[in-house]
């Protein structure tokens, strides 16, 4: 599926993986796995290998979701966290089974010197993340429910690659933030207009 328009890929070179893999520990993690919890210490740096990552923050019962990780891609809140012995402010959860490189945070001060690479590395995810997250912001402030539940959908889909969503519409409510029985009423204006089709536990972009 084709990216948002204007996001570039992440610089993540051969050479660069291969010492990041030199400097940690690969991970197979099921669909649901908790990589990181809130208000955890953050003792290694996840980058996704494969699959992808959904990092958000809880309030409550409730969860905001506020970006997906995916290939080649680094959850810079971890990244801060060990930087400066701080602890975690988000949640990190596998949306898929995925592979995930593991890099102890004793090992972050001596990559940035030794791989200028790594550095730029950092600075492009940041900026990622910055532009994810004032969108999130710009959603919440103006945008309608059903605008933010289409945008959910689709991002989603891209991040997953598959127009079929295996999600159901409490897990929509809770990461948008809303009632269930709202995103219901939203899914069946999107089915009427042939935007998705339903059915239990799935949705599928037409």
């Amino acid at each position: 599926m084709d990216k948002p328009s204007g996001e570039k890929e992440l610089t993540l070179s051969t050479s660069l993986l291969t010492e990041l893999k030199r400097a940690g520990t690969i991970k197979l993690v099921r669909k649901g796995e908790v990589l990181l919890q809130e208000d955890a210490s953050v003792y290694s740096i996840p980058v996704v290998l494969s699959g992808a990552v959904k990092v958000s923050q809880m309030d409550d019962e409730k969860e905001m979701l506020l970006y997906y990780l995916k290939e080649g891609d680094m959850c810079i809140m971890s990244f801060l966290g060990g930087l400066f012995n701080e602890s975690s402010k988000i949640k990190a959860v596998a949306g898929e089974d995925s592979e995930v490189l593991l890099i102890p945070v004793q090992q972050i001060g001596s990559l940035m010197k030794t791989e200028p690479a790594w550095t730029v590395y950092i600075f492009e995810v940041y900026n990622r993340r910055f532009n994810e997250l004032l969108d999130v912001i710009n959603a919440v402030a103006f945008k309608k429910m059903d605008e933010r539940l289409l945008a959910f959908i689709r991002r989603r889909a891209e991040v997953t690659g598959t127009r079929e969503l295996e999600i159901t519409h409490e897990e929509l409510a809770r990461e948008l933030g809303t009632a269930r029985v709202v995103v219901s009423r939203l899914l069946k204006e999107l089915e009427k207009n042939k935007i998705v089709s339903l059915a239990r536990n799935r949705i599928t972009l037409v």
